[in-house]
């Protein structure tokens, strides 16, 4: 495996290396609760010794209805996690939808992510890779619910054919299972892994339940919004990890039933100390 560095902060993430911990909200909904879930999981972070990565979007342009909240947009998120990193020195991780975007993203974050629905768009990996590329970060690119592990070699091929020396880090976020369900097979961890790429667990999308929230169904029969599992994080958390994930992708809110974005599988901000500290003491055993 190609171990990765994120020079301007010391980062490095692969095997042999610290656990790395991207964390922090679903979507930016304003700057003050960035700022202060920014500052508890730095906190958090630096008291385990885990280095520490700031995660928000700025828009969440898969959603299940058009009226459903997806963030303050470019214009004003890309400022904000500008704000989050200038106050508390952290790198942050954000994702993007458009090939247009990449340069402007890249700017702003040392962790540019590809959602997963989109992770096989050509024009979009090709401008992502390069945009990442010249700037040094990390090109994030989460598995497809509809690939399998090894398929993921396309995304890496793509991206260094595009920017051959861009880092690439593979994000496993679960596997469709029949209708309205994701199942995450552990096993797909170091079949990712002999890609040659670190992997990392987001386990807060893997207990999605997409399209199956009952408290906004429609008259069809139907949801207007995605269910989850929030029980069922730190259950695939610690899976992972055990499995030989190099990095943990977390979402936390200090109220998460009060989210505006994928409530269901959010965590609570509290319960990101007692977590972490178990995902780090597993990390150790398999490291």
């Amino acid at each position: 495996m190609n171990n990765l560095e994120l020079k301007d902060y010391g980062i490095k993430i692969g095997d042999g290396e610290k656990l790395v911990v991207m964390a922090g909200l679903n979507v930016l909904e304003d700057e003050g609760l960035a700022q202060e879930v920014c500052a508890e999981l730095k906190a958090i972070c630096a008291e385990l010794d885990l280095p520490y990565i700031f995660k928000a979007s700025w828009d969440k342009a898969n959603r299940s209805s058009i009226t459903s909240y997806r963030g303050p947009g470019m214009e004003e998120g890309l400022p904000m996690l500008e704000a989050v990193k200038a106050k508390h020195g952290v790198p942050v991780v954000t994702d993007l939808h458009e090939a247009a975007q990449a340069e402007a993203v890249a700017e702003i974050a040392e962790v540019v992510q590809l959602p997963a629905f989109l992770v096989r768009q050509t024009d979009l990996v090709v401008a992502t890779a390069r945009a990442v590329a010249a700037k040094g970060g990390w090109l994030h690119a989460k598995k497809a619910q509809f690939l399998a592990p090894w398929d993921c070699a396309n995304i890496i091929s793509k991206s260094r054919e595009a920017a051959p020396d861009v880092q690439v880090i593979l994000c496993d976020r679960g596997t469709s299972f029949g209708y309205n369900n994701l199942v995450v097979d552990m096993l797909g961890i170091p079949e990712m892994k002999k890609l040659g790429v670190p992997v990392t667990m987001d386990a807060t999308h893997a207990v999605q339940l997409p399209g199956a929230d009952p408290r906004t169904a429609n008259n069809s029969g139907g949801s207007a919004s995605t269910g989850g599992r929030r029980e069922g994080v730190s259950v695939l958390a610690k899976s992972a990890i055990a499995a030989g994930a190099n990095g943990v992708f977390l979402e936390f809110h200090p109220r998460p039933d009060e989210a505006l974005c994928d409530a269901p599988s959010c965590l609570p901000l509290s319960d990101a100390k007692a977590l972490l500290s178990q995902l780090k003491d597993i990390h150790a055993v398999v490291n």
